[in-house]
C-alpha cells in the first residue's frame, strides 16, 4: 500500500505503524481461517464440577489468602446502551399514538419486546423517575407509553440510549435506584478487597469519563456505609493504537470523503493492552452488565470466591514445579511428575515428539508450558443463552487446547464442526479469575499470549457504502489462547446480563 503524507501524519497520531495497517489488510485479504473444534468441553473431560465441601475449602484458601494478596476487579464497561433500546427506538419510529392505538400497532407489528416490556414496565428502575417527569402531560393509556419512551431516549430528555450500560439505573430499592456500577462496588466489597479498600478497574470510552467519576463520587460513599469497605477505582480508555483499518470489498484501505483512512476500535479484545497495566496476584474479570440485586450477591460472591481459591490453589503448584525446573539437578522422576501434572491439572497436551527429546529439550518444553498466565473461567449449563463455549481445539500445529469458542468462529456448512458447536452443554459467561505473574511474582507480559489468528471479520456501512472490518482476538478467547486454562462450572444463577431493556424485568434484576 502507498501511504501520503496525510496517511502517515494520521498513522502517528494515532500511534499505529505502516506494517501494522499492510498487515491488517492482508488478513483482509487472506480472511480469518475458521477454528478447528475436537470437541465439546464437558463435565469430567475439560470442565470441573466441585461437590460443597470442596468449594468450602476453596473458599477458606482464598478468604485466608486476602491479606496477603493483592486484588482487582476489571470491568469492561465502555459498551453504549443503544442496543439495549433497539426495539424501543424503532417504537419512537413507526408508532403515532394520535393516529392508531397501541393494540391496532402491536397487530401490525413484530415488535414484541415492546409489547411485553409495557406488561411489566412498572417494575423498570426508572418506571418512577420518568413518570415523575411526563406526568399531567398526556391525555390517554397510550399517549403515557409513547411519551414514557420518548422521555426515555430523546437526545434532550433522558437521552439513556446515549449511556454506557454501566450508567443506567439497573436496580430500584425501597428508597434509591442504583446503576450496574454502583452495583460492582458492592460485588467488589465481597471479594475484591483486602484490609477494609476494595480495587476496581473499569474501561471506559473517553465521553463518558466525567459521568464515571461522578457517579463514583455518589456510589462509593453510599457503599461505604452499607459494607464499611472503601474502594480504589481506576479508569482507562481503549488504546487509539489498537484501532483497525477498514477495508472496501476490494480489500483496499477504506477512505473517508474527506480521503482519510477510516479506523475502527479493534472491539474487547483491544483491552488485553488495558489489562496487561493492571498489576495484581488476583484479578476478577466480569462484564459491566452482569450484575445483581443484593439479596443474591453471597451465591456470586462465594463462586467467585470457589474460582480464585482454585487459582491459588494451582498456582502453588506451578511455582513448585517452577522452581523445581531451574535447580542444578533434575530428575527423570521429576520430569515426569512435572509432566503429569501439567496434564492432569492444567489441561495442557504433548505432542509424541516430547519422549524423544533429550532431558535438556524437555526442561524447556515444561518450563514453556508452564510459564504462562492462568485463567480460571466459569462455565454455566447451556440453557439457549448466547455465548461462547468451551471446546477443545486443534490449532495449527497440531496442538490441542482448552479455548471459549463463539459461534461466528466456526464453519457452519461443515457438517462435523457444526454438530460439535451444537453438542456443547455448557457457555461462557465471562466469569473469569486471573493469575498474572510468574513463581518470582514477576508479571507477565499478557501480549506476549495473543494468537493474532484468532480475530474476526464483519461486514459494516459508512455513509452508505460497504466496509470490512476487523476485530482484534476477544479478550477472553484469542487475546487468552495461550493461557493455562481451567474451565469450572458455576450456578446459573450467577449470569444475569441485560442486552435488551426487557432483561431488566427478569427475577434476578428484582429486589423482592
Amino acid at each position: 500500500m502507498r501511504f501520503s503524507e496525510e496517511d502517515i501524519k494520521q498513522l502517528s497520531e494515532k500511534g499505529i505503524s505502516k506494517e501494522k495497517v499492510e498487515s491488517q489488510l492482508e488478513t483482509f485479504r487472506e480472511g480469518i481461517p475458521y477454528v478447528n473444534l475436537s470437541k465439546p468441553a464437558i463435565i469430567g473431560d475439560g470442565i470441573l464440577h466441585f461437590s460443597d465441601s470442596e468449594e468450602a475449602m476453596f473458599i477458606k484458601r482464598f478468604e485466608e489468602a486476602t491479606t496477603r494478596c493483592t486484588l482487582l476487579k476489571f470491568v469492561p464497561a465502555s459498551g453504549a446502551a443503544s442496543r439495549m433500546f433497539k426495539a424501543l427506538f424503532n417504537f419512537l419510529d413507526s408508532y403515532d399514538p394520535t393516529k392508531e392505538s397501541l393494540d391496532t400497532y402491536f397487530e401490525h407489528t413484530d415488535n414484541t419486546l415492546v409489547k411485553s416490556l409495557f406488561e411489566k414496565w412498572q417494575s423498570l428502575p426508572f418506571y418512577d423517575i420518568i413518570q415523575h417527569r411526563i406526568r399531567g402531560s398526556f391525555t390517554s393509556s397510550d399517549m403515557e407509553k409513547y411519551l414514557f419512551v420518548e422521555d426515555m431516549l430523546s437526545e434532550n430528555r433522558l437521552d439513556y440510549g446515549f449511556y454506557p450500560k454501566g450508567l443506567l439505573p439497573f436496580h430500584k430499592y425501597e428508597s434509591y435506584v442504583v446503576t450496574a456500577f454502583e452495583e460492582h462496588l458492592k460485588e467488589g466489597a465481597l471479594y475484591a478487597q483486602s484490609k477494609g479498600k476494595a480495587q476496581l478497574h473499569f474501561t471506559i470510552s473517553p465521553q463518558h469519563q466525567l459521568m464515571f467519576q461522578k457517579e463514583f463520587e455518589v456510589a462509593r460513599a453510599r457503599v461505604l456505609h452499607q459494607t464499611g469497605v472503601d474502594f480504589e477505582v481506576g479508569f482507562s480508555n481503549q488504546k487509539a493504537s489498537t484501532d483497525t483499518i477498514a477495508a472496501d470489498m476490494d480489500n483496499k484501505a477504506f477512505r473517508n470523503d474527506d480521503g482519510s483512512l477510516l479506523f475502527r476500535p479493534g472491539g474487547h479484545g483491544a483491552l488485553i493492552e488495558n489489562l496487561n497495566e493492571q498489576d495484581a496476584d488476583v484479578i476478577f474479570i466480569k462484564n459491566v452488565d452482569n450484575v445483581v440485586t443484593s439479596r443474591t450477591l453471597e451465591t456470586i460472591a462465594n463462586s467467585k470466591k470457589v474460582l480464585a481459591g482454585l487459582l491459588l490453589k494451582v498456582q502453588e503448584r506451578v511455582f513448585y514445579f517452577a522452581r523445581l525446573l531451574e535447580s542444578e539437578t533434575i530428575s527423570v522422576e521429576l520430569l515426569f511428575e512435572v509432566k503429569k501434572f501439567l496434564e492432569t491439572e492444567l489441561n495442557v497436551r504433548f505432542t509424541d515428539s516430547f519422549d524423544g527429546f533429550n532431558i535438556s529439550e524437555q526442561i524447556k518444553v515444561l518450563q514453556d508450558k508452564m510459564n504462562r498466565p492462568i485463567r480460571i473461567c466459569g462455565m454455566v449449563k447451556n440453557e439457549g443463552e448466547p455465548g461462547g463455549g468451551p471446546f477443545w481445539v486443534k490449532e495449527k500445529n497440531g496442538r490441542i487446547s482448552l479455548q471459549i469458542v463463539e459461534s461466528a468462529q466456526v464453519d457452519m456448512n461443515n457438517e462435523t464442526q457444526a454438530a460439535l458447536l451444537k453438542g456443547s452443554t455448557h457457555f461462557n459467561p465471562v466469569d473469569l479469575v486471573c493469575g498474572v505473574k510468574n513463581h518470582k511474582g514477576e508479571k507477565y507480559d499478557l501480549l506476549q499470549f495473543v494468537d493474532a489468528d484468532l480475530g474476526f471479520i464483519t461486514g459494516k456501512t459508512q455513509g452508505g457504502r460497504e466496509l470490512k472490518a476487523l476485530e482484534l482476538p476477544g479478550l477472553w478467547n484469542g487475546a487468552m489462547a495461550y493461557w493455562n486454562t481451567l474451565f469450572v462450572e458455576v450456578p446459573v444463577s450467577t449470569f444475569n446480563p441485560v442486552k435488551t431493556v426487557n432483561d431488566l424485568l427478569r427475577p434476578s434484576h428484582q429486589p423482592g
